[in-house]
Order: C-alpha cells, then structure tokens, then sequence
C-alpha cells in the first residue's frame, strides 16, 4: 500500500508541474535565406469607432489653418489628446472635417483615405500650392484578458504591434498560463475570427495572427496545473503533495486509534 501511494505521489508530483520549456517563448531555429522576404500582411481597414489622425499642409495657410485643433486642458490632463483633437468614426462609418464635411472611411485603408482627402481638397487649393496629407492611425487598441499580471486594454502608439509586444505591456504570460495555444480574436465586417497562436515556436513569426490589429482581443488560456492547484514549480508541487500525504497518514492513525 506504501509503495502503491509513493508511486503516485511521485508520479503526480512529476505530471503537474509547469515544464521549463512551456515557458520559453519563440523555441527552435529560425529558417534564414538569402532572399528578402516581402511582407504581405494586408493593409488594414478602417472600422467604426477607430480614431485617425489628419495632418494637412499647404502653402495656402488660411484654408489649413482651419483644420488645426488645439489640444484642450482636460486632453493635456488625461494625457490621450488623440481622443479630443483626433477624427472618431462615427457609427455610419464617416468623419466629419471642416470645410469638406462628411467623408465616409468605413472599410478604407489609410491610404485610401488620404487620397479621397486630397481629392477634395484640390478643389479649393489651387495646382500651384503645394498640399501635403498624412493620415495614420491614433495608436492601436487592444484588449489582454485571461493569464497575464495585468489584463485591460491598452493604447500603443505604432504602426505594426506583435502579439507578443501586446502581452509584454500587460505584464507578461504568467507561469499557468498557456503559451502554447493564445487565441486573438478579431472582428471584421463578416463577423468574428478566431486564431490561435503557439508562442513557445519561433514559426509563430510568420503567423498572420502574429502582428494584431486594431480592437483585437487576446486571450491567455489557463494551464490545467492551475485548475489542479498543485502550484506551478516543484517545490510548490512538493509543498502541496506533503500536506496532502499528512493528511491521509493522519487520518489512517486517527482511524486506528479509534
């Protein structure tokens, strides 16, 4: 019976600890060549309630004068002036500029948009002024819920974040978190798509899920050690199989006893 009970003890504490290697990131050998890669990630387009920003120059100062916003105090104070100097996409998929009204930029790339925007623009700046659009993104939004120090949504002001950049500003994966299988959800015109990512394997580099996209949310699936509760290194897992072998050599003494 003593045997039998060691066998299992040794055999579960063995099984529930977290392995080393499930906690490294990007494992293997990366595949090097001496083409260039060209990076095909499509360009992503606009949603509604995405924040753009909007710089236009020309040498014709009075009509671009009129597009400058002034950050307010209470923007200064929040420290995200893009929300209140920015352009917001309403829910019918258009932003509202002085002067050229309502342009509609639902489904447009930045691109896109920044054309349209000179467009109309040319037909009060005259050929011989110069006129200089940039249109980008105000930062990308994403959420991290599930195993990470610190879950919420964030703001990253760049033009390509990865998934593993998202997850290193919420304080990373813990240790009963899943590496292995990170979902990204996505929403898009045709409905919600889903996709799962292995973190522990340096070809997660070339994942279309790799660099997220605006509003995704990540989420960091629980390892089965935390719903054992066994604790994720050995001697936590030894702590917890010496408490539980306690308790059954006492209670058989306490059931002899009586």
């Amino acid at each position: 019976m003593k045997n039998y009970l060691l066998v299992f003890l040794l055999s579960s504490f063995i099984f529930s600890c977290v392995p080393s290697k499930d906690l490294v990131y990007l494992q293997g050998k990366p595949v090097t060549t001496k083409k260039i890669k060209r990076i095909t990630n499509v360009p992503y387009k606009l949603q509604v309630d995405d924040i753009i920003r909007i710089d236009i120059k020309s040498t014709n100062k009075e009509l671009v004068s009129v597009f400058k916003k002034q950050e307010t105090e209470t923007a200064q104070t929040i420290g995200n002036g893009s929300y209140f100097t920015d352009y917001s996409i309403d829910n019918y998929g258009n932003i509202r500029l002085p002067v050229l009204g309502e342009i509609n930029v639902l489904g447009y790339t930045t691109l896109e948009v920044r054309k349209k925007i000179e467009t109309k623009l040319h037909t009060f700046i005259k050929k011989t002024e110069n006129l200089f659009v940039s249109v980008k993104l105000s930062g990308i939004k994403y959420t991290v819920i599930g195993e990470v120090a610190n879950p919420g949504t964030r703001v990253l002001f760049q033009n390509r974040v990865s998934v593993i950049e998202a997850i290193a500003n919420s304080g990373d994966i813990t240790n009963v978190g899943n590496r292995k299988a990170v979902e990204i959800i996505r929403i898009t015109d045709f409905g919600a798509e889903k996709y799962t990512i292995d973190l522990t394997k340096i070809n997660a580099l070339n994942s279309n899920a790799f660099y997220i996209q605006p509003n995704d949310y990540i989420n960091v699936l629980p390892l089965k050690q935390k719903a054992w509760g066994t604790g994720t290194t050995g001697l936590q897992t030894l702590s917890t199989f010496v408490s539980i072998f306690t308790l059954i050599t006492s209670t058989i003494i306490l059931s002899r006893n009586l």
